[in-house]
């Protein structure tokens, strides 16, 4: 029991302070992602440490130092959380008819393309968003276009495929590349049947992992890039996908104030999606993040369809003239406006130098 004690307060203190060092190598980066797991594994080992046989001086300081870790987690933590107060204004004048959609990272070598059909013709949203999909996703959702006129696809065969389709109308569409020339995000402008205008931004970086990328300078610049031309939109605007990043990480709050948007899962819940098999070591990277004038109804992870991330749908309304939810706005400070830049200066360098290697090999 004692050294189980020993391992779990070592691994934990491990995992909790390496997120820390701002460096973007994966074994800093991953650890941020576990921040909910890390944080009952703390309560256990607290817990273990009652019922040591012998409860020697340095096991009450390690007790001590437990019970701090727990509130530093818990801290961050309790923001996603329904007890964190958040006021949920509405303006009933002048607001669009509720807008839904799923978003949902397919797993582009998952095969059961009618489960995932089934969960569309079920929930009926008006906007989907698939990404992993490659031309043979492509062919199997041919079956729903009829119900979706206005499409959007960006084929590819590297995981990075993206595919929307649309009730709305699609009043302009572009597809872009910021970072790498296989990464791309796409940015719809869409019209409501009842006149309103918005942009959707589907995006999904690549992870930094021992098995994709060795650091986060990619994701990192690209969801940076996507934070700055979101800031130039002057419609309302909601950003959706894969991040392969958590809301509390430095390069998501950055996006968060550099984009000038709002994390809905704030006061809310985590809405963990990430691994779909495994709920006990689940993580929240299917994010979503709102301007001011987009109100969430409804925000919730959806069933298993065989991807091994869980779909995300939303209920949203638009109201361009309630001022109510500015305040949730958080602005990126001089130090941060810069960093940002720097972000995604490095994200562009990593690019090139991978592909410089790429052509010595």
């Amino acid at each position: 029991m004692e050294y189980i004690y020993s391992f779990l307060t070592i691994t934990l203190l491990i995992s909790t302070f390496l997120p820390k060092i701002q460096h973007p190598h994966w074994i800093f980066r991953v650890p941020e992602f576990g921040k909910i797991q890390i944080t009952y594994f703390i309560l256990i080992t607290f817990i273990i440490g009652f019922f040591l046989d012998h409860a020697p001086l340095n096991v009450l300081y390690i007790q001590g130092g437990l019970a701090l870790l727990f509130i530093y987690h818990w801290t961050t933590l309790i923001k996603y959380t329904p007890v964190y107060p958040v006021k949920k204004e509405y303006n009933h004048h002048h607001f669009s008819k509720k807008i839904s959609f799923i978003s949902a990272n397919v797993y582009q070598f998952n095969k059961k393309y009618n489960k995932f059909i089934e969960l569309v013709d079920k929930y009926e949203p008006h906007i989907i968003l698939t990404m992993e999909s490659n031309k043979d996703w492509e062919k199997a959702l041919r079956s729903i276009e009829s119900n979706y006129p206005y499409q959007h696809k960006v084929t590819l065969e590297n995981t990075y495929g993206m595919h929307f389709y649309s009730k709305l109308k699609i009043k302009s569409a572009q597809t872009h590349y910021f970072v790498a020339d296989d990464i791309p995000s796409i940015e719809i402008h869409l019209e409501t049947s009842d006149g309103f205008s918005f942009v959707f931004f589907g995006v999904h970086p690549p992870p930094p992992s021992p098995t994709e990328e060795e650091t986060s300078k990619e994701r990192d610049g690209d969801l940076l890039s996507v934070a700055r031309r979101i800031k130039e939109l002057k419609h309302p605007v909601i950003a959706v996908g894969d991040f392969n990043n958590v809301a509390w990480s430095r390069s998501s709050i950055l996006f968060r104030k550099t984009s000038n948007l709002i994390d809905p899962r704030i006061g809310h819940a985590f809405v963990s999606t990430f691994h779909a098999k495994y709920k006990a070591f689940r993580f929240p990277i299917d994010l979503m993040f709102h301007s001011k004038e987009i109100f969430i109804k409804k925000l919730s992870a959806l069933e298993n369809f065989g991807s091994d991330h869980l779909p995300v749908y939303c209920d949203f309304f638009i109201d361009p003239s309630n001022n109510k939810q500015a305040e949730k706005i958080e602005r990126a400070n001089p130090q941060e406006k810069a960093e940002a830049r720097e972000m995604i200066e490095e994200g562009k360098k990593e690019e090139g130098q991978r592909d410089s290697v790429a052509s010595e090999n």
